[in-house]
């Protein structure tokens, strides 16, 4: 069901999910750059401004766009700024994890309004739609009718084949493993006419990194996302690329080579869960991994090996990905502390320096900005860039 949704809409917001394509390309404009005056947006976008005055009304009396204070300059008249209305529109974001999960909702910009959290031994179909369910009550319980009528839908963000990531057996296993036939739509539609946008949860971090984070600095990347397991996405043409089945830029899944030669997988050699296995061998809980807020200090004689060997592995991956791309940048993120993220990002950089790169072009390495919600975020930013916002890539996904 990647990438699919419902059909049912819900009123009081214009909702129309066929916005005309220069209000999705102005409204687009807004979100990269904040506020910009009408005359820039004329400007950027080719329009005239007859055009764009009357497309910003008619945004504007939807409630989606407002206008700041005047800008007064030494001559002419004042410029007024335009900028998306925060209470423009709102979508629930759900980020179903390995351990946890995350639920929030989000409002027009990008800011998060509510959000809770949950822990479970492993992520039961029933039990997670439960949660879902009365989740959604509580984070809509806090906002006005109006408000609740501008909620655009519920993003769901889960990793791929779920029912494949386990190690229970007997009942508990086919039970697991009916995620395999689970209907995200038909399942939340028991209790949201809401429409349902369910996507790759290290896609939805990178679409949350494009929208919010770094990635508004750069046309084309790509993307790691670190947690138990890591995975990624890429970014085409200013937009992220889901692919014809919604699984492109599944980097975790690049072949590498493991101590003995033996060929595996990036998810093998550059995940989060290896780091929990040092923990347990060493007789520690590594649930102190996840504690919130996140400090490992106590940990860095297990961290700093797991970052030199994660760093390598990311390096190598990251010059595979340039060779049938060539991404400006390499953007990584993921479920650990700061400290962590920006060494591990320095260690890729040094690594880099070292590597064979006949032919290739090395990319920039930066650190993602966004952090261990990314997930969540970008789960809920799925919806509102779906309704609202302009996919330089569309079409490219059924060509």
């Amino acid at each position: 069901m990647d990438g699919e949704f419902t059909s049912t809409r819900r009123g009081g917001v214009n909702q129309s999910g066929l916005r005309d394509h220069n209000e999705r390309l102005i409204m687009s404009i807004l979100q990269r750059h904040k506020t910009v005056p009408a005359a820039e947006l004329a400007r950027r976008t080719g329009l005239s401004k007859p055009t764009v005055s009357t497309i910003l009304r008619n945004l504007e009396e939807d409630g989606l766009v407002r206008r700041g204070e005047p800008l007064r300059g030494k001559v002419g008249k004042p410029s007024i700024p335009i900028e998306l209305d925060p209470d423009g529109a709102f979508s629930i974001g759900l980020k179903i994890g390995r351990r946890s999960a995350d639920l929030l909702l989000l409002d027009f910009v990008g800011s998060v309004r509510g959000q809770l959290h949950t822990t479970y031994d492993y992520p039961m179909p029933d039990a997670v739609f439960r949660y879902l369910e009365t989740g959604i009550s509580e984070l809509l319980g806090n906002l006005s009718t109006a408000h609740q009528n501008r909620v655009c839908g519920i993003g769901i963000a889960t990793p791929f084949e779920l029912w494949k990531w386990h190690d229970l057996s007997g009942l508990a296993a086919e039970k697991f493993r009916s995620w395999k036939d689970v209907d995200f739509t038909q399942e939340v539609a028991r209790f949201s006419d809401l429409p349902v946008y369910v996507v790759n949860d290290a896609t939805a971090a990178c679409h949350a990194e494009h929208l919010y984070g770094r990635g508004k600095d750069y046309r084309d990347f790509a993307y790691f996302y670190v947690g138990s397991f890591v995975g990624g996405g890429i970014a085409l043409n200013g937009t992220v690329f889901e692919g014809n089945q919604g699984n492109a830029g599944a980097l975790g899944s690049i072949r590498t080579t493991g101590p003995l030669g033996e060929s595996q997988q990036l998810i093998d050699t550059a995940s989060l869960h290896l780091l929990e296995a040092r923990l347990i061998e060493a007789g520690l809980d590594p649930a102190r991994m996840w504690q919130k807020p996140q400090d490992w200090t106590d940990l860095s004689r297990y961290v700093e090996p797991w970052i030199g060997e994660t760093a390598q592995e990311l390096a190598k991956a990251s010059l595979s990905i340039c060779s049938v791309i060539d991404f400006e940048a390499i953007l990584v993120d993921g479920a650990f502390p700061p400290k962590v993220r920006e060494e591990l990002v320095e260690r890729i950089r040094r690594y880099l320096v070292n590597q064979d790169t006949r032919g290739l072009i090395s990319p920039t390495v930066e650190s993602g900005t966004v952090g261990e919600n990314a997930r969540a975020i970008g789960a809920a930013s799925g919806p509102i860039f779906a309704e609202y916002l302009l996919n330089t890539n569309a079409g490219l996904s059924s060509i």
